[in-house]
């Protein structure tokens, strides 16, 4: 269950930031601010999770940066690392971080490819930015984001093993244990490796039917799909 709950969330919650943030920086006027702005957010992709760890324990922990400056407020220190209710908004906060850059990267370049001649006709017609987005850029980039989407429904049983291995200890292991960390410790820790095979193969295969599935309903209803 911590499995899906925590696929929808970092859906939910990470999956429209990129395609906003392609928006605001395909607008910008300045070309140059443009790229440096790429550049910040693209380099949190090339991060492995171990770094990204240690960045989150270095600003949350109990002597990192965020309580030092709360318990120069308050008195006192919030246990971030070790709370299950803050487990996990860390979790998708930190995958949204590292991962937000590559998602703008891919959205942008599917706006250039947009004819510019489009918003210029659409300006003459008095359209302003918002219908722009919504009669020209939506739709002009819709078939990346079903094939996005599409490829995400398909690994929500893939809740992000790497991440939360750095991230879970035995106090959050209530909401953080997934399919990926039971399978780690099955198959690793106490070497049934038959067992771990079947589940990854399972994962696999449910995974396909999910993109089967939203493949399907993206056609019919989207009128796109990835095939």
């Amino acid at each position: 269950m911590n499995t899906v709950e925590i696929s929808l969330l970092r859906i939910g919650f990470g999956f429209f930031p990129p395609i906003l943030l392609a928006i605001l920086l395909f607008d910008l006027a300045s070309s140059r601010f443009r790229k440096v702005s790429q550049t910040v957010l693209y380099i949190p992709h090339f991060f492995s999770w171990v770094i990204v760890y240690a960045i989150a324990y270095a600003m949350l922990s109990n002597t990192g940066f965020v309580n030092q400056v709360w318990q120069g407020l308050t008195g006192h220190t919030i246990a971030f690392l070790t709370s299950e209710s803050w487990f996990r908004p860390i979790l998708i906060g930190t995958g949204i971080w590292k991962e937000i850059g590559w998602g703008t990267i891919i959205y942008l370049a599917g706006l250039t490819a947009l004819d510019p001649s489009l918003y210029e006709a659409a300006k003459i017609d008095g359209a302003g930015p918002v219908k722009r987005i919504i009669h020209i850029t939506l739709p002009g980039i819709s078939s990346i984001i079903v094939f996005l989407f599409t490829i995400q429904i398909g690994s929500i049983l893939y809740a992000g093993g790497e991440q939360v291995l750095l991230f879970y200890n035995p106090v959050t292991y209530s909401v953080g244990d997934i399919i990926d960390t039971w399978i780690y410790r099955q198959g690793v820790a106490q070497l049934q490796y038959s067992m771990a095979t079947a589940m990854s193969l399972f994962q696999s295969f449910f995974g396909l039917l999910l993109v089967l599935a939203a493949n399907k309903a993206a056609r019919k209803y989207a009128g796109t799909g990835i095939w």
